[in-house]
């Protein structure tokens, strides 16, 4: 069809009015032709895969064209063409009817071939609808009529409709079988379109037939065929499979850029359906990453688009991740609501398994508001679903959630037996989340009762259980945050070593339960990193086996878990298929671990993740150093100190306390964020303040522990609101902490231990980047000094310093200075990002990058703050700079003064080549500037994170 007849057809489609339509085609009567019908529903078919909203236009016009006609073959293709262009938006209803009436039409035209091709074109409609016994029926009756007529490539055609209906009832195989069948029968007709179905739909087949790498490998052979024949559409949905394969894998990474590129791509395309379920499932992504409020907004957009499409079984699934991340906002009452409204609609879909689940989920919620009682009742409906279902574990999970019920209303005896039985069942299950809840509640009620010792003994099993965890098995249980408590057990064993009244080997054993639970995650993702010295090492074969060991193991985990919520009949032995492939390659993993040879990167990160020894953090500690653990026990703030002498374990404030003089202090320093004129008008009442302020804040801190600090250099590790606090300027009324000692700080002790092991870089430029504005105008100053005291200089300024550059010459560089804006999300600080060039650079970023150096400094604003998580888990730059390799950091705790900060760094750095120890040049840095700025704000903005020490050149 030539455009300016396009065109045309398409503004008569999108007109409403009899009146309109009669008088385009009065001035147009050449259109008023079967032949132009029959061109419209032919150009429908291609325009579909790329315009949805075209489509429709286009279909409308050959429908009003046919009845003006009141032809019936040519009313009979309009209709198809119409039901074609209806159902990708998801109204399969009002495909189905159109569809039938345009088959009434065609057999009253006595086209039987028609009758067939629309026959055919049904089924998919049906098959959405859930009415499989019409849609075999008309596929029935389709076949006969193809068969009777010699139409080979109708019957392939009809094998990939067919086909679908059997991937809905789960008969994968059968459903692969008749995709390859009419796969090959296609390729000699050169049938496009329909090959490209086919191929997409065989990677479908082949994921739920547990085949990944065949799966991806048609899905980039499907992707490239639809790209060669111009079906941006169908490129949208290959794009959409190939990230929920990485989502299966664990691969969360590629699986969220591949999304974000296919919703654009689907938007462009009008693809509504996929466009929602790529929403639906970086909600689940988010959920998994406990990015919360992201995770919010992607289950609003999915339930918001599946509500608008009709269908239901997406909808209440965005709905339920929406009421699970409002529950994890804190709006119980919101979450609810929500979670009943999800629960009618899958009673409504004749769901078996997600209304228990549902209620399960809302017995969580009450339980963190306190209604008792309507959570007990809600959790004994579940669980007499699931105690006859294929699901023991969340039967389980119930009895644990009856359990911690029973401990918030003082029933410990009901309490420990509810564990026991919930043992019991756990000697057939391997689940050692659910193992460690039951130890620890049972542990928790043995306490209660006055039975302090066997409480010990099951905190210990539970520790075991914890230590011995494989999360995925148990997404949904980590999504709700019922099982969120897993540091407990660790404050549970130190508590009970202080109460002891002996003192024997009390204080190593505390320490080591502290450093367990100190920023594990962080500790696990940097020493199971491999290490990198310049260049990666090749992967060895059993590194390779290894990890894609574990990727099948998250495949599998992720695929019983879709089997155990999808409420089918054929689950229960599906699921037992499922557990018995991963159980084997559980075996296999375990295998290859114990038997690697020492060359084996993967298996020695995985060897070495655990929480560093007592003995390794003292033998890591130089000469005249002392290492200050911090950690909260119930209200009440406690340093651990670590030095040649031994270990103390000291009682210090309490942490509210500490956090009231912390926002005091900070507030302080908020101040020189007003003009200059306020700051010198005002200058010595905002030292004698900050000084008030940082003097009580030593005494809570600092001062209990003076007795035992006979040493010239200390490591801070510190907790919760500390991670904020300048240790370096803490006053005791005659100096500041940074006078007596070099300080330096830790996310944990292990870290720490880590670093001073790691193998940075000892030679090597030094890269430095700056990107200035107006609101830094001493930035190139700053650049400039540092350029003239680092060895082998490679500067780059602007537009020139960007992420490429930092990522292609940070990777050999032994010294690495950013100079530019830092900025700090405490709503998402994930997205905490530092300025370059040509982009913003942030968590994600680091975590593909390779930036092995010895020192790294970013010296603008706020680059040191975290969010800080449960366990101190550290959630920012820190967290990505340490993970992309370098061995020490220099980093800012608030807005830097950039005419301060370049005076600052000139010193620093003048120091480090002098041959000072970082921490040493820190420190006369410190002093140095403080001669001429005498307020910490400006002499005390920047914190050693690392090894203080520098590699020898």
């Amino acid at each position: 069809m030539d455009e300016p007849t396009e065109e045309l057809c398409l503004e008569l489609g999108k007109l409403r009015d009899d009146a309109h339509v009669k008088a385009l085609l009065a001035r147009y009567p050449d259109l008023v032709r079967t032949e132009v019908v029959a061109q419209l529903a032919e150009t429908v078919r291609g325009v579909v895969r790329v315009d949805v909203g075209r489509a429709l236009s286009l279909a409308e016009a050959a429908v009003v064209i046919a009845r003006e006609l009141n032809d019936n073959e040519a009313l009979g293709r309009a209709l198809r063409a119409k039901a074609n262009a209806v159902w990708p938006n998801g109204d399969c209803r009002t495909a189905v009817a159109l569809f039938e009436d345009a088959g009434t039409h065609f057999e009253q035209a006595g086209n039987v071939s028609e009758v067939g091709r629309t026959l055919s074109s049904s089924l998919q409609s049906y098959a959405l609808l859930g009415e499989y016994e019409s849609a075999f029926t008309a596929a029935g009756r389709a076949r006969e009529i193809f068969r009777a007529i010699g139409d080979s490539p109708r019957i392939a055609r009809l094998d990939i409709n067919l086909a679908n209906i059997y991937h809905r009832q789960n008969r994968f195989a059968e459903a692969f079988a008749a995709y390859e069948r009419a796969y090959r029968e296609l390729l000699p007709h050169k049938d496009m379109e329909a090959i490209g179905v086919a191929l997409h739909n065989m990677a479908v087949c082949l994921i739920a037939l547990d085949d990944f790498p065949r799966a991806l490998e048609t899905y980039r052979e499907m992707r490239q065929f639809c790209e060669q024949q111009h079906m941006p559409l169908l490129v949208a949905q290959a794009d959409y499979n190939i990230a929920y394969l990485y989502y299966l894998r664990g691969d969360y990474t590629r699986a969220l850029e591949l999304l974000r590129s296919t919703r654009e791509m689907c938007r462009a395309t009008g693809d509504k359906y996929h466009l929602s379920l790529c929403d639906l499932d970086q909600s689940e992504i988010y959920l998994e990453l406990s990015l919360i409020e992201e995770a919010a907004e992607m289950a609003n957009s999915s339930f918001e688009h599946f509500q608008e499409l009709g269908i239901r079984y997406e909808a209440f699934r965005s709905l339920v991740n929406l009421a699970i991340a409002i529950s994890l906002q804190g709006d119980g009452a919101r979450a609810s609501e929500l979670f009943a409204k999800a629960k009618e609609m899958a009673g409504a879909e004749h769901n078996q398994v997600w209304p228990s689940l549902i209620d399960l989920y809302r017995a969580v919620v009450l339980l963190h508001d306190n209604e008792l009682s309507e959570a007990r009742r809600l959790c004994m409906a579940a669980a007499k679903f699931f105690v006859s279902s294929d699901l023991p574990s969340k039967h389980v999970f119930c009895l644990l959630l009856l359990a911690r019920i029973q401990l918030r209303t003082g029933e410990f005896n009901e309490c420990a037996a509810m564990c026991e039985e919930a043992l019991e069942r756990l000697n057939h299950l391997d689940s050692p989340i659910l193992c460690y809840e039951a130890h620890l509640l049972r542990g928790q009620a043995q306490e209660a009762t006055g039975y302090p010792e066997q409480g010990y003994g099951s905190y210990q099993a539970a520790r075991w259980a914890l230590e011995t965890l494989r999360t995925s098995l148990q997404r949904q249980e980590l999504k709700i945050g019922f099982m969120r408590n897993r540091l407990e057990v660790y404050a549970r064993l130190t508590q009970l070593c202080l109460n002891r009244k002996s003192v024997d080997g009390k204080a190593e054993e505390a320490l080591s339960y502290i450093e367990a639970a100190k920023a594990c995650t962080l500790r696990d993702l940097i020493l199971g990193k491999t290490d990198i010295r310049g260049e990666e090492r090749e992967e060895t074969e059993t590194d390779k086996k290894i990890r894609e060991l574990r990727s099948e193991l998250n495949w599998y985990y992720h695929r019983i878990e879709l089997e155990q919520l999808s409420g089918e009949a054929t689950s229960a032995k599906n699921i037992k298929l499922l557990r018995a492939q991963a159980e084997a390659r559980e075996r296999k993993l375990l295998r290859l671990i114990r038997e690697a040879p020492p060359s084996s990167r993967v298996v020695g990160a995985l060897r070495e993740s655990g929480a560093a020894t007592v003995n390794e953090i003292r033998q890591s500690l130089p000469s005249g150093t002392a290492l200050l653990e911090y950690f909260s026990l119930a209200d009440r703030m406690f340093a651990a100190v670590v030095s040649a002498d031994g270990i103390a374990l000291v009682p210090l404030a309490c942490a509210a306390s500490i956090g009231q003089r912390l926002r005091m202090l900070d507030f302080q320093f908020s101040k020189f964020r007003l003009d200059r004129d306020y700051i010198a008008r005002f200058g010595e009442p905002l030292i004698r303040a900050t000084e008030a302020h940082l003097t009580a804040l030593y005494e809570y801190v600092f001062a209990p522990l003076e007795e035992w600090l006979h040493v010239t250099d200390l490591v801070i590790v510190p907790s919760g609101a500390l991670h904020s606090l300048p240790f370096h300027a803490l006053f005791n009324g005659c100096a500041y902490a940074m006078e007596r000692f070099t300080i330096s700080y830790a996310p944990s002790a292990s870290i720490y231990v880590h670093a001073r092991r790691k193998q940075s870089l000892q030679r090597g430029p030094s890269l430095i980047l700056g990107v200035d504005d107006d609101r830094t105008p001493f930035i190139r100053e700053e650049v400039d000094a540092v350029a003239a005291v680092v060895p082998e200089p490679e500067v780059l300024l602007g537009r020139d310093a960007t992420e490429q550059a930092l990522r292609t010459r940070g990777c050999r560089s032994r010294l690495i200075h950013i100079a530019s804006h830092g900025y700090f999300r405490r709503d998402s600080p994930m997205f905490s990002a530092i300025r370059l060039g040509d982009s913003y650079l942030n968590l994600f970023d680091l975590y593909h990058m390779n930036l092995p150096a010895d020192l790294l400094t970013l010296s603008g604003c706020v680059t040191g703050l975290n969010a800080i998580d449960a366990g101190d888990e550290l959630v920012g730059l820190t967290r990505g700079l340490l993970y992309a390799g370098a061995r020490s950091l220099l980093l800012s705790l608030w807005d830097v003064d950039d005419r301060s900060t370049a005076e600052f760094m000139k010193q620093f750095y003048s120091k480090l080549q002098a041959g000072c120890r970082k921490a040493d040049a820190l420190r006369g840095a410190m002093l140095q500037v403080r001669e001429r700025y005498s307020h910490p704000y400006y002499w005390a903005p920047f914190k050693l994170i690392g090894d203080a020490c520098m590699s020898e050149q």
